[in-house]
């Protein structure tokens, strides 16, 4: 194996290893998001770039399923409507993307979940600060120390890494982690759940 790959494998075990200190907060993250599906509350999620896939993959597990056969629930990924996105850039600003669509979507009960690797894009931010404002709950799931998002984050789920990829892979864990702990309690099965 080539040295640099060898030391891509390293990085990407000591962020793994590290990452055993956020298990108790996705518990209560998990927590968070099956009291939101269980009164009715939705799940928004958005990001940009490689942050916007991580948002559609963790949408598609809400509202497909993850591992067991259960009912779909409320999930939508902001970033998924090249329609608005462009309309809300062009008529305001591309800082404005995805705040504006919390604004007309979030309310108290849902909950508004953003992934960026640096927690410092505008859009990020401004979106996370008016989902407080709406009274959602919101989540981060960011890396280092979640930049000027964190000011807005409810729960900061921080990939412990300031390297992008490391961060990415953290959070594809941690979106499945969610993710089975949905589907358990989904299922009925609230005991495995939490």
């Amino acid at each position: 194996m080539s040295e640099w790959m060898d030391e891509q494998l390293r990085a990407h075990i000591a962020t793994a290893e590290a990452g055993e200190a956020l298990l108790p907060q996705l518990r209560v993250v998990g927590r968070v998001l099956c009291e939101a599906f269980a009164s009715g509350g939705i799940l928004y999620t958005f990001g940009n770039g490689g942050s916007a896939a991580d948002a559609q993959h963790f949408t598609g597990e809400i509202i497909g399923h993850y591992k067991r056969d259960r009912r779909p629930l409320g999930a939508v990924t902001l970033s998924t409507d090249p329609t608005t996105l462009t309309c809300i850039a062009n008529d305001y600003s591309y800082d404005d993307v995805f705040a504006r669509q919390v604004q007309g979507l979030a309310r108290p009960g849902d909950v508004v979940a953003a992934f960026t690797t640096s927690g410092r894009s505008a859009n990020i931010v401004s979106a996370l600060e008016a989902a407080q404002a709406a009274g959602a709950t919101t989540v981060l799931f960011g890396g280092g120390d979640g930049g000027p998002a964190a000011r807005f984050a409810d729960h900061a789920l921080l990939s412990p890494s300031s390297s992008t990829p490391r961060i990415q892979e953290f959070h594809t864990f941690m979106l499945h982690v969610l993710s089975e702990i949905v589907d358990a309690w989904a299922d009925g099965d609230e005991e495995y759940a939490l």
